[in-house]
């Protein structure tokens, strides 16, 4: 496990954070030990697509990113296309949900949620 400082890092809004939080709280993830896991997956309209899980289990080649006071945990490859990644949330008319800006995406599709790299 590597616990990485802010460079190279991937990193959350306020407001990301606060709703990620809120989705924790409803979803009975109120334990501590519980963090996001973020991946990358084959599919979506441009190849790739992001994922996000609540999980406790910490693999051996996981990459962690404390961000205050909540943990940011990726697998290895998926850590190859999130190098620098922002996750962000939007509620404004212009729609509503997370968005990851990723500046290794060389295309993503209009809805935000895959990219190519």
């Amino acid at each position: 496990m590597t616990t990485a400082t802010f460079e190279n890092a991937i990193t959350i809004t306020e407001k990301a954070k606060e709703q990620i939080r809120k989705l924790m709280t409803d979803a009975g993830q109120t334990d501590s030990s519980y963090f996001l896991r973020v991946s990358v997956v084959g599919g979506g309209c441009s190849g790739l697509s992001y994922k996000m899980d609540f999980d406790n289990e910490i693999k051996p080649a996981d990459q962690v990113f404390d961000n205050k006071d909540l943990k940011i945990v990726t697998d290895l490859k998926s850590f190859l296309y999130l190098v620098n990644t922002e996750l962000d949330y939007s509620d404004g008319l212009n729609g509503k949900g997370f968005h990851f800006i990723n500046p290794n995406a060389s295309r993503t599709c209009a809805c935000g949620e895959s990219f190519a790299v």
